[in-house]
């Protein structure tokens, strides 16, 4: 389902006190992110948090949902770090800017680990001119 059109200003509202927070809609949700980082995800307007397995399982504790979606042609559901924000931060915008700094933090660091791709060069050409080169000219 998509997202109801004020959920985002709503949540960026309540998180307001973390600082400037960019929104990217995709697939009938958005990503949050700040310099570069995702950080949580707006899905069926419900506010997602990433997490790591000690946040995950806190959330857990508190009643939060993972947030999951089907990836496999087969329909199989793959749930993913992702946690719903505590009903008792949808109110209180002290916990939820707490809750997301933690979430910024784990993506942040998630992405300094992550390992960088390496985009190959071609090897070189044989007779050491690239293919499409212009033979020079002879002076007259």
């Amino acid at each position: 389902m998509p997202l109801s059109p004020g959920f985002p200003d709503y949540v960026l509202e309540l998180i307001a006190g973390f600082g400037k927070v960019e929104v990217k809609r995709m697939f009938g949700g958005a990503m949050l992110s700040r310099s570069g980082v995702g950080f949580a995800i707006l899905d069926d307007d419900t506010f997602f948090l990433k997490a790591d397995t000690t946040l995950g399982a806190e959330l857990k504790e508190q009643g939060s949902k993972p947030w999951s979606y089907s990836v496999k042609k087969d329909g199989a559901v793959r749930d993913i770090a992702y946690w719903s924000l505590p009903d008792t931060a949808a109110d209180d915008p002290d916990e939820a800017v707490a809750l997301t700094r933690r979430s910024f933090a784990i993506a942040a660091q998630a992405a300094k680990e992550k390992p960088k791709r390496k985009i190959a060069k071609p090897p070189p050409r044989k007779g050491g001119k690239a293919k499409g080169t212009p033979k020079p000219r002879a002076k007259k």
